[in-house]
């Protein structure tokens, strides 16, 4: 994976057209695959410093993602979160970030930033093969990437909190 960045991959939006990640150049990125709450109050603290969250759905942690791409805006504004939800970010397509059949962004982001933890978790809700020990665990996941479209830092939680986000945004934001 030498001198690849995220710049070399694209994502496919919720209509299924390709969007180059070179696109974002100059801006930090936060991938994460789960679209929440708390990811609108970090594009609103950090949206207008060269920021922004791209968002992918996955359903491989508990098939917790069953709806196709053209439902995904609807579920998110009624359903999970809900209460009139709309993301202030990109939602692509749905991907898988685990198994043969992950996407390609998922495994250079993996591979560039390992996570060699040798606990993966309930292999009942896991629903991918093969399972590695770099593999994504669970949703609220994410990797930051630099201005030069660099993976910088896995942000690895069980529960999500903006709060464990607000330190590594304001040392980037200075």
């Amino acid at each position: 994976m030498a001198n690849k960045s995220i710049y070399d991959f694209s994502a496919e939006t919720l209509d299924g057209q390709p969007v180059p990640l070179s696109n974002y150049r100059g801006k930090v990125l936060l991938i994460v695959n789960e679209v929440i709450l708390q990811l609108n109050a970090l594009m609103e603290m950090y949206g207008d410093l060269n920021f922004t969250v791209l968002g992918f759905s996955c359903n491989q942690f508990g098939l917790q993602s069953p709806e196709v791409n053209h439902e995904t805006l609807n579920i998110l504004k009624y359903v999970r979160p809900g209460g009139g939800f709309v993301p202030k970010f990109p939602v692509f397509g749905k991907v898988e970030v685990n198994g043969l059949n992950e996407d390609p962004l998922f495994t250079y982001l993996k591979e560039t930033l390992p996570f060699v933890n040798p606990v993966i978790g309930d292999m009942k809700k896991l629903f991918w093969s093969p399972i590695k020990v770099n593999d994504i665990r669970w949703n609220f996941e994410k990797f930051l990437i630099t201005a030069d479209g660099m993976p910088l830092k896995r942000i690895i939680l069980l529960k999500y909190s903006i709060t464990n986000e607000r330190p590594l945004f304001k040392m980037l934001s200075h």
